[in-house]
């Protein structure tokens, strides 16, 4: 990065404020964690967000979003945090569980709180702010139509803005630590229905038919060579079947079978090739069976990437804000952050919940999934030092 400094005072200021708010952070964290709502419904949590900013012109972004910017002129940096819940039972036994059949069990509650501390952290020292920061409370990361990508259709975004930063919990990574890494972090994610038409029968006399379970059958087993044989071995894809539907007596063979799945590539460049092969290989599978078949593709959310400078500026910075860099770390889940890459220069910053004391040992997505409040203090550090190194030139250190 060229042109004027970030600058490490601007990153102790910010976190001296955040110190001030972190009990209030907190507080709202469990009130968020308590009253979860699903994808495009977040009516409730979004009015919890917004009186906790406590400020006039709080505006409304795709439905439920809320979109809240503070500092001088400009192109501002965007930092985004979820407004969703997943439809999960809870289990942790917190005294803030939900009861309602929903769960943050994927940090949003944390991301939340953690950003509404910053946004008004930064409101204490406005007048030090090189780029104005606009705080983005995004509806629907979980589920299609992605609130990414609602935000970036409706121009929700001011034109021109200068980069869309985010910091998300992860389990994988050790506490006390923050994954940055350049280029590809997340993978795209598109879904497959495939179907398969052939000709029923009587299941004693199947050389009268033309069995399509048996096609689909072959379909899928042969699919897992999409990857480990039409894929550079150093490149990361993922290709799972998640259903398979067919027939409905033990003696009869239907006359179509179907089967849904999920498709993902890290490497943007290998997204539409593996598309157009899973394509080649059911249909010609099918072929081989006399059937006919189809895959119908439900595309989801590009990759995420970061943007190289933008992650190197992080990184500068990680120790100012008492991290530590984490090892690489990239995944083939994905987010629709990926989005804001479309159209802007992004970041997303994976913090550390590995070994955080009081934090269950368990995936993302988990019944028991619990990150423990001193998270909303690293989420909002990671968030800090994000929006700082998007700010500006080179790091004074």
């Amino acid at each position: 990065m060229s042109g004027t400094c970030v600058s490490v005072d601007l990153l102790r200021r910010l976190l001296h404020s955040l110190e001030e708010d972190l009990p209030r952070a907190v507080m709202l964290r469990e009130q968020l964690h308590a009253s979860p709502e699903p994808s495009h419904e977040e009516r409730a949590t979004s009015g919890l967000v917004a009186e906790a900013l406590g400020i006039r012109g709080v505006e409304r972004v795709v439905r439920t979003g809320l979109l809240a910017q503070v500092g001088p002129p400009g192109k501002a940096v965007a930092v985004r945090a979820e407004l969703d819940a997943l439809p999960i039972q809870e289990e942790t036994g917190s005294p803030f569980a939900a009861k309602n059949g929903l769960m943050h069990a994927c940090g949003h509650d944390v991301h939340m709180a953690a950003l509404v501390a910053l946004f008004l952290a930064a409101g204490q020292i406005e007048g030090s702010l090189p780029k104005p920061l606009a705080a983005l409370f995004q509806p629907s990361e979980e589920a299609y139509p992605s609130g990414a990508d609602l935000v970036v259709k409706e121009g929700a975004l001011a034109e021109g803005t200068g980069a869309v930063v985010a910091a998300h919990v992860h389990p994988e990574v050790p506490w006390g630590s923050v994954s940055v890494e350049a280029g590809p972090v997340n993978a795209s994610s598109d879904n497959l229905r495939i179907v398969v038409e052939g000709s029923g029968g009587h299941g004693a006399y199947p050389h009268r038919a033309h069995d399509p379970i048996l096609a689909l059958s072959h379909a899928v087993v042969t699919l897992q060579s999409l990857i480990s044989r039409r894929l550079g071995p150093m490149h990361a894809a993922v290709f799972s079947v998640g259903w398979v539907r067919a027939g409905s007596a033990e003696n009869v063979i239907p006359g179509a079978a179907e089967a849904g799945g999920t498709l993902r590539a890290l490497d943007p460049e290998d997204r539409e090739s593996l598309r157009k092969m899973a394509c080649e290989i059911v249909e010609n599978t099918a072929r081989a069976h006399g059937c006919a078949a189809r895959v119908e593709v439900t595309e989801g959310e590009p990759a995420t990437v970061n943007d190289p400078a933008l992650a190197q500026a992080a990184r500068s910075l990680l120790p100012e804000a008492g991290f530590e860099l984490a090892p690489a770390m990239r995944s083939c889940g994905s987010d629709d952050f990926g989005f804001y890459g479309l159209t802007s220069p992004t970041l997303m910053l994976f913090v550390g919940l590995e070994g955080a004391p009081g934090t269950p040992n368990v995936p993302l997505h988990h019944p028991r999934f619990l990150p423990t409040s001193e998270a909303v203090w690293a989420v909002a550090r990671a968030q800090a030092l994000a929006f700082v190194a998007a700010s500006g030139g080179d790091v004074m250190l």
